[in-house]
Parts: C-alpha cells; structure tokens; sequence
C-alpha cells in the first residue's frame, strides 16, 4: 500500500492518506471529530429501524448486525440480496440519511477524487468481537460510477481489501475510529471484507465497532 500525493485527490486530503490502487484511498482520522455525533444519529435511527442479524438467500444467518437509512435499504433473505424502500420489520420506509452523513460522505469522496457524489443509500453494520463479514463485493447497485464511501467508529477493526476474483489474496488494513475509505473506478467490484473484531473497548461503543456503508443505490 503506497503513499498517494496530495494533489492527487483535492484539497481536502494530507498526506497522511493510503492508495488502495487506481481509484481507492484510506482516509486516516477523516471522520474522527464527528464521531461522537455520528454515533448520536446511529442510535437515532436504530431506534426507529433497529438492528436485526439478516439471512442470506442460503439460510445463514449473518453475524453483522445491519440496519438502514435512506431511499433504499440493503437487505437479505431467503429470497436474495436486494435494495428494499422499507423495512422488512417495520413496514415503514427506512429513515432519510442524516444531512452530517450526506456532508461526510460527499466530502469524503471528494477528497478522493469523486466530486459530486449524492448517496441515496446508507447501510450501517454492527460488529460485537468475534463478529466478521466475509469477502463479498457489492454489486447490487445500479450505478457502478458512483464510489463506495465506508466510515470506521469504535472499535478498530482489519479491513481485508481483496481482488476480482473471490480467491484472490486480500491486503490487511488496520483501520481506526473515524478512519474513512473510498474506492471506485477500477476497483469498484473488488471483494472485499472485515476479519473477526478483537476484543477491546472504545469510549464512544464500548465494545462495540459500526461501519457505515454510503452507496448510490437507486
């Protein structure tokens, strides 16, 4: 994983910034001032769209627990993987996208070199140590222009940053509280996952990490 130069990806970015290849790039501490405030509107939303441990079309039940906001929640069951307006256990559209979230996120991705970007998608994940998510791509969007825009708060976790190929041998990547990635372009349907979460305890989640995923969906 090479240093990428600050005129490479805007003003927003120093030189603390990590290449993942042709259109990826760890933010370091990107978000870490709005963490507490990120987590506020976390566990805003998780009271009217709770977390839940989601089936995948072949009966496993996932470790992660997921919830949504915004236009079109991510979700799985025995039927498949899909964007949904509503959710499953409510019945009741998923919660809009916090305005702090749309900022970091569309400031994110313009440091790192996609400018404009408008998610209208935000799946949140919530790992307890021991929890893992396997290598998967996300391909379940309609438009592969837009950048994935991933937010790290709490407990720090192994980002496993892989290939096109399922097989391929993944990079290891600690990521900390407030760390931000982004990756698009070339690298936009690479596999990728997180290793099972240590033990440990953070003061803004106790033991406790949550990765919020910012995806144009729709």
């Amino acid at each position: 994983m090479t240093r990428i130069s600050f005129a490479a990806v805007g003003d927003l970015l120093d030189e603390s910034a990590l290449s993942l290849g042709e259109g990826g790039v760890v933010l370091p501490g990107f978000a870490r001032e709005l963490a507490a405030l990120l987590i506020a509107a976390v566990d805003e939303i998780a009271a009217v769209a709770p977390f839940r441990n989601m089936v995948t079309p072949g009966g496993f039940r996932m470790s992660v627990a997921m919830t949504n906001c915004g236009r079109a929640g991510w979700m799985t069951d025995r039927k498949g993987y899909r964007y949904a307006p509503d959710d499953p256990i409510t019945g009741r559209p998923w919660p809009p996208i916090p305005a702090l979230f749309r900022r970091l996120a569309a400031n994110a991705a313009d440091a790192a070199g996609y400018p404009g970007f408008e998610p209208d998608a935000c799946l949140m994940n919530l790992y307890e140590p021991g929890t893992r998510l396997s290598l998967h791509r996300d391909e379940n969007e309609r438009d592969m222009t837009a950048p994935i825009v991933s937010v790290s708060l709490g407990l720090p976790a192994m980002f496993l940053f892989g290939g096109h190929q399922r097989g391929d041998r993944p990079r290891r990547i600690a990521l900390e509280s407030g760390d931000v990635v982004v990756w698009g372009g070339p690298l936009r349907l690479v596999y990728h996952g997180i290793a099972p979460l240590a033990e440990g305890e953070h003061p803004l989640t106790g033991r406790r990490r949550v990765n919020l995923t910012f995806r144009k969906a729709l």
